[in-house]
């Protein structure tokens, strides 16, 4: 029987709860956003860590969310970093992402404040207005 990534991701949301659905398919579409800009910085290896992965769900969720990130995350049972390496590690659990050796959960711990990074220090970007270099 072939699975679907849906199937896949809803078995893994049954044996942990705690996340939404949603919160999975957000890691790996900000997984492929963060492999794209990877591309773009030709040298590197194609092996995303914990701390460049959260960049990528950073820039991802405010071009996505905006201001509203927080809430979003919140919604789907993200309320920390820490929150986003569990979603990680349960998709190397279930195979669907590969981990190196030295890649740990401490790798999400810290990497920043929700309500200051979508909140406090969250600009708006208005369209017309000229953007500095």
């Amino acid at each position: 029987m072939n699975e679907t990534l849906e199937d896949r991701i809803a078995d893994l949301q049954s044996r942990d709860p705690r996340y939404s659905k949603n919160a999975y398919f957000f890691v790996l579409e900000a997984l492929d956003f963060s492999l794209e800009l990877m591309a773009a910085n030709k040298g590197r290896d194609s092996h995303i860590g914990g701390k460049e992965l959260l960049e990528g769900i950073r820039d991802l969720a405010k071009e996505r969310f905006g201001a509203m990130a927080k809430e979003v995350f919140n919604n789907w049972g993200i309320c920390s970093t820490e929150d986003f390496g569990q979603v990680v590690f349960n998709l190397v659990t279930a195979g669907m992402l590969q981990r190196r050796a030295q890649d740990t959960l401490m790798d999400f711990e810290n990497g920043y404040d929700f309500e200051r990074v979508f909140q406090k220090d969250y600009k708006l970007r208005v369209p017309w207005e000229k953007m500095s270099s």
